[in-house]
């Protein structure tokens, strides 16, 4: 008896402990951890771990019919998830590309057929579709000869610069404020504003001219680049200040959950939107991360394409600061 009241006495002293409100924030940071973390690796897996082409949209010149079998190898090489449809003439089939309305051009006709690639559009598919061209046995036919329309740059050949930018935008936008609110939290708020807004501007632009002249990946376009990186860093920041507001230190799961295990896994940045699971592309484009990594890309490749893109992260961040002055004006909820 005397052991087994030690144990209990133990066990309610354990319990005790367990709800005084230090060990219930430490539990409660240890689960959030652990549930953060795998839900990380599970999206992460999900969308990139085993990349398979969804609906790669695809156009075609010339008459199918003289090189039926060998369209017929391409798309079974793709799992049958290449859409082609018909364009007048090679030079339609190479504008199609290069206003990335396809990824891939298949121009018949000529003493050779050729595959239209643009990396630039997504290196993922550029590379699906050149070892499709590669696994084709065509014995009716010439082989295909597979031509890049609009290639990455040689100090970015794997297209990820664009991706890592966004990605150190996205978290120094949002650690930015965690740090204000952990290190300075005396500021006034405006104040706070201020420093959020020296921060978001002088952290674009250094991303900006490492991503761009420095590394050379991204080119020479700094104020435009700048533009864009500040603006999905301000994002971050003021959606993680509203969280930090509504929640205090539990911030970080929204943030987390929105930026990086579904923003940035579904961003098209490391794996290109037709590889991706469907609700991942889908959602992607509407996200900030999706919508900088395409502002990026047109920017570096495809200056003339349209602006989509910016009106998503306009509206983002007019949301974004919408929020956060109705939770500080009317509410009367702080950040810091």
């Amino acid at each position: 008896m005397g052991t087994a009241g030690a144990r209990a006495t133990r066990l309610r002293a354990v319990v005790a402990a367990a709800r005084r409100k230090p060990y219930r924030h430490a539990i409660g940071v240890t689960l959030l951890v652990v549930v953060l973390g795998g839900l990380f690796l599970t999206s992460y897996g999900l969308a990139l771990g085993r990349p398979k082409p969804h609906h790669v949209d695809g156009v075609i010149s010339g008459d199918p019919a003289t090189a039926r079998g060998l369209v017929a190898h391409l798309e079974r090489n793709l799992g049958g998830e290449l859409r082609l449809r018909r364009v007048p003439s090679a030079a339609a089939a190479r504008q199609e590309m290069l206003q990335q309305h396809a990824y891939a051009g298949l121009v018949l006709g000529g003493r050779r057929p050729r595959m239209l690639v643009a990396s630039a559009t997504g290196a993922s598919v550029a590379r699906l579709l050149n070892q499709a061209a590669e696994q084709i046995e065509d014995t009716t036919g010439p082989p295909l000869i597979v031509e890049d329309v609009r290639p990455l740059s040689p100090k970015d050949p794997q297209g990820l610069v664009l991706f890592y930018a966004m990605l150190a935008a996205t978290i120094a936008g949002f650690i930015l404020t965690f740090q204000l609110r952990a290190n300075a939290s005396g500021l006034s708020l405006r104040a706070w504003l201020g420093f959020v807004i020296a921060g978001v501007a002088v952290g674009g632009l250094t991303i900006a001219i490492i991503a761009g002249p420095v590394l050379g990946a991204l080119g020479d376009r700094v104020p435009i680049l700048w533009a864009i990186l500040s603006t999905q860093m301000s994002i971050a920041a003021l959606v993680n200040s509203t969280n930090l507001a509504l929640l205090g230190g539990w911030a970080i799961l929204p943030t987390w959950l929105l930026f990086v295990i579904v923003g940035n896994a579904a961003s098209g940045g490391a794996v290109a939107p037709p590889l991706l699971p469907p609700v991942y592309a889908f959602v992607g484009r509407w996200l900030p991360s999706g919508a900088t990594v395409e502002a990026l890309r047109n920017v570096v490749y495809f200056p003339h394409h349209d602006t989509s893109a910016y009106a998503v992260l306009a509206a983002w961040l007019v949301a974004a600061i919408a929020s956060l002055a109705i939770v500080t004006r009317v509410w009367g909820k702080s950040p810091i």
